[in-house]
């Protein structure tokens, strides 16, 4: 028979969700604040050109900054006042953990609880702001001799001035979209960031449709080619959709108890997910990627043919193309990393062990304590790298075929997977805002039939 949470789940409809009151507010909240994104994605950084700007970008075409143009929603092809996204913060994110797992004093004040994440939250932002401002002045840098060449010029007014103005305007539109995305996970559905970063890859699908039927109608890409790519996209979304669900189950055993049946033994399990990490190794493995390589793209715009160095930078660009091979392998030992290091930082196996036998709880076969503890790590490792090669295999493979076909196909594994998950991820947090507005409702009915009855 079905459970009474599941009977609540399939009862969920469109008259349930209009009587859910806020969670229509979380929801207009949330979709306001992405149109706020997308609308700021077309406000240029002062002094720069638009128009010059929009024939000049087509140099960096077809470079790794392609892929975090991507991200961003086409704000750093057009130099706006978003232009980098959100990736500094989480650039600043990863260098905090790491640094909170290799240093005592950072792994005390997490301990702290509320007053030590507010304390790290705090060194996140500083981290924010000083990542932004390199970032921010090489990107100033190389825009003032952008298109030297061709005798267009992007920056109407090169200088300090300009430097100083366009590394003030990243660093307010960074600090802005951190706290955009801060409100959206607090007032609004799902988890700001990933939102942000996925509504600039859905702002990026009609032009790569577009794209594609076009490159049909063309000829360049053949018919039987078209169809092999709906259909490949097809079954890597029902792929992602399976192993973004796929568990781990271990049983979990408790004391026998006295019941009306007689003495009868709790069961209980516990839930690993394949995937641990979700979309955070992409997503780290990406940004920490654009630090280096969006001042090696810019800064190769001021020095290129000035000396060995300048043709240093050139060449590392070259090599660092999207879909070259040290690309591809930079990339996927960076998810690699992220994944054991985000599910160390998620599960902890000690801890549980240590839950697990404060409540009576064990798992039949394991002693507690120190040997459910190395039961769990056991499992823990072995299924995380299930996980680090699923997610190796669904954001690489697709961009060397692409690359490799030669496909006018930009949509790649990387920003399917953080469509689809982030997608999953808030269908799932919509539907226990409704599963609890009907426990709430049938809580008031409870208490009023009581208060009837006395």
């Amino acid at each position: 028979m079905a459970s009474a949470a599941d009977k609540m789940a399939q009862g969920i409809s469109l008259s349930k969700f209009a009587q859910a009151t806020d969670l229509k507010k979380r929801l207009w909240f949330t979709i306001g604040a992405l149109i706020v994104f997308r609308l700021l994605s077309y406000v240029p950084l002062p002094g720069v050109d638009p128009t010059a700007l929009g024939i000049l970008s087509q140099q960096t075409q077809g470079g790794v900054l392609d892929f975090f143009n991507t991200f961003s929603g086409g704000s750093l092809s057009r130099m706006s006042l978003i232009a980098l996204g959100v990736m500094p913060y989480i650039t600043a994110s990863i260098v905090v953990q790491l640094a909170t797992s290799l240093s005592p004093q950072l792994a005390a004040i997490k301990k702290d609880g509320e007053s030590g994440r507010k304390r790290l939250n705090q060194y996140t932002r500083y981290g924010t702001v000083g990542l932004t401002a390199i970032q921010g002045y090489f990107i100033a840098v190389g825009l003032e001799t952008l298109g030297a060449t061709q005798g267009i010029q992007a920056v109407i007014e090169p200088g300090m001035t300009f430097r100083i103005a366009a590394v003030i305007s990243l660093i307010g539109g960074t600090m802005f979209l951190m706290w955009l995305g801060e409100q959206i996970t607090s007032r609004g559905i799902g988890n700001g960031v990933s939102l942000i970063i996925m509504a600039g890859i859905v702002a990026h699908l009609p032009t790569t449709l577009v794209n594609l039927l076009e490159g049909g109608r063309s000829g360049s890409v053949g018919p039987g080619r078209l169809i092999g790519i709906v259909v490949a996209v097809v079954v890597l979304i029902l792929f992602i959709c399976f192993m973004e669900r796929a568990q781990r189950r271990i049983l979990i055993q408790y004391p026998k108890r006295q019941t009306q049946r007689g003495m009868q033994a709790d069961r209980s399990h516990l839930p690993l997910k394949i995937n641990t990490a979700g979309v955070i190794p992409p997503i780290f493995a990406s940004s920490l990627l654009l630090m280096p390589l969006t001042i090696s793209q810019f800064a190769g715009q001021r020095v290129a043919g000035e000396s060995q160095w300048g043709d240093f930078i050139i060449s590392l660009n070259q090599y660092l193309q999207h879909g070259s091979p040290v690309y591809m392998a930079l990339y996927g030992l960076g998810i690699i990393f992220f994944s054991f290091f985000y599910t160390a930082v998620v599960f902890n196996p000690e801890e549980t062990a240590e839950n697990l036998k404060r409540h009576g709880g064990f798992i039949p076969g394991i002693r507690p304590g120190k040997n459910t503890e190395n039961y769990f790590d056991y499992v823990l490792t072995r299924i995380t790298v299930i996980g680090a090669g699923y997610l190796t295999i669904i954001c690489l493979l697709p961009e060397y075929l692409v690359s490799a076909l030669q496909i006018p196909f930009y949509l790649g594994g990387t920003s399917l997977l953080i469509v689809v998950n982030v997608t999953m991820d808030t269908v799932t947090q919509i539907q226990s805002h409704l599963l609890a507005h009907q426990y709430g409702d049938l809580i008031k009915k409870s208490k009023l039939k009581g208060g009837r009855l006395r």
